[in-house]
């Protein structure tokens, strides 16, 4: 036999792999709107860069007649490419084979594409479309997800991990998502859950859709878990490639520095964006907007706890992590639910040394029983802790409001915040001058014979000794107050300052925030 037939013979196996459960299966998974794990691979990389790994492993199950039944690859595709030329690994999940079920096998290679990813400093990415376990594996099956919980668990803060589900993910499948740094989902398409509607509707009666109970609106919406979501897979695809844009490849690196534009950083609408008046509402992304190179912000679960903005932008050409109170949801106060969304974006950050920017205007954590009985405590917690670990470079402009312990949480000068701008509308005192007013001086105001007009007068007097930003610029806890116009300026140059910062913590295993 010549060498010529060999590879011929090579040639036809790779073929086999190439057509995963073939054409049938293909114009199904077609016809669901869905494309293939090789399409999916296609669209996410580089053109042309994708190299495949391990396409020759096979299952060994020979239990409920699996011993006659062939699972090109295994029913996962993994490899590495580049992304916008940097290295990336991937795996993902082919629906056409065993509905895409995860068996020991095919953990394998998930695991195997993780460590290479881990050991070479670079991005894993999740393309997920699964239908649970391989149920006629038994127990190796879920030992198999145990291997790729673990890596996620242990390689999470060195290399960024991203889960794109886009389709089923049903079962012990869903905490491997859910403990990566960013979930992006499609909208229609993906769903999520722990025990899916037939169980539910067993155990429960609750009868429920597969979208309604986990679909991408509910995740990013409700729950929490997902991150981004877009109307079909190419836009999905396409804004896994924009996040990687503001990333590093590991923890050891810096993210990458694009051209920083020449046009002028004196920004003129933000001497009114912001109303004076603590009453009136704003929309703090246009502040983030006038801010940032080119007005492009990539925000974060927009759609889930509205009353925080966080998101990646850049300045002067180089990555930052933004997080803003939103004035226009709860008056900008903090709740259980920002709170876990801005404590794990501050650690992501911290982990992948993007410097962090807060944009203040906050009255306060929020306040009612269903939050107290919820944990606000424990919750909130969170954000004192997150903001004190981390070390990169921290910088926080106060806009208006910044009161009580939520001034505090929001790194302030006490919690390690470099450097604090303020504008001059900025209120930073312990409470509103309202509630104030009605505290201190609540003989003066009751024993008065106008309380009313008392009561103003004595706001009135809070106000113009506490509420600006000038008592705390005398106690060192405001760097500098500033003109607003010149934020982006002030921004350039602060962390162009902060730029070779070095900070340490005490030497420890680890912490123990307050989860």
């Amino acid at each position: 036999m010549s060498m010529y037939k060999k590879i011929d013979e090579l040639m036809d196996r790779k073929l086999k792999i190439q057509l995963g459960g073939g054409d049938a299966k293909i114009d199904a998974q077609h016809k669901r709107g869905k494309l293939t794990a090789r399409e999916r691979i296609d669209l996410l990389l580089d053109e042309g860069t994708f190299v495949e790994l391990n396409p020759f492993i096979k299952h060994r199950a020979t239990h409920f007649g699996m011993d006659k039944v062939d699972a090109p690859g295994e029913g996962v595709v993994t490899g590495y490419g580049q992304i916008h030329g940097r290295l990336v690994y991937v795996f993902a999940q082919d629906f056409t084979v065993f509905g895409g079920a995860l068996g020991e096998m095919h953990a394998l290679k998930i695991a195997r594409i993780m460590d290479l990813a881990a050991k070479n400093g670079a991005p894993i990415i999740g393309l997920n479309d699964s239908g649970g376990a391989r149920i006629q594996e038994g127990v190796v099956s879920l030992d198999g997800y145990g291997h790729i919980f673990y890596r996620n668990a242990i390689y999470s803060g060195v290399i960024p991990q991203i889960s794109v589900i886009l389709g089923p993910c049903a079962g012990g499948a869903v905490y491997s998502p859910a403990i990566t740094d960013f979930v992006f989902m499609v909208e229609k398409t993906s769903q999520m859950f722990i025990t899916g509607p037939k169980v539910i509707e067993t155990v429960t009666g609750e009868k429920i859709s597969a979208d309604q109970l986990g679909g991408a609106k509910v995740h990013s919406s409700i729950s929490g878990v997902a991150h981004f979501t877009a109307p079909s897979e190419p836009e999905v695809l396409n804004d896994v490639r924009r996040l990687l844009s503001f990333l590093p490849q590991n923890n050891m690196e810096n993210p990458p520095v694009f051209e920083a534009p020449q046009d002028s950083d004196w920004r003129e609408d933000l001497a009114e964006i912001v109303p004076i008046e603590g009453t009136k509402v704003y929309d703090v992304r246009k502040v983030i907007r006038q801010v940032v190179d080119g007005g492009d912000f990539m925000e974060i679960q927009p759609d889930f706890a509205k009353n925080i903005v966080i998101g990646f932008g850049r300045i002067d050409g180089h990555s930052v992590g933004i997080i803003a109170n939103q004035p226009k949801v709860m008056a900008g106060g903090l709740d259980i639910n920002s709170s876990d969304k801005l404590a794990r974006f501050i650690r992501f950050c911290d982990a992948f040394n993007i410097p962090l920017i807060t944009f203040e205007d906050v009255t306060g954590f929020f306040p009612g029983v269903k939050q107290e009985h919820g944990g606000i405590i424990r919750h909130g917690a969170k954000i004192l802790y997150a903001y004190s670990e981390a070390t990169v470079p921290k910088i926080t402009v106060i806009l208006r409001k910044a009161y009580g312990g939520a001034y505090v949480a929001l790194n302030s000068k006490a919690i390690g915040a470099d450097i604090v701008y303020a504008w001059p509308s900025a209120e930073i005192a312990v409470m509103g001058p309202e509630g104030a007013a009605n505290i201190i001086f609540a003989k003066e105001i009751e024993n008065s014979e106008n309380p009313e007009q008392t009561r103003r007068e004595k706001i009135a007097e809070y106000r113009e000794l506490f509420a600006n930003p000038y008592v705390a610029a005398s106690h060192g806890m405001v760097d500098d107050v500033i003109d607003p116009r010149e934020t982006r300026k002030k921004l350039k140059e602060a962390l162009e300052m902060l730029r070779t910062k070095r900070e340490s913590r005490p030497p420890k295993k680890h912490g123990n925030i307050p989860l």
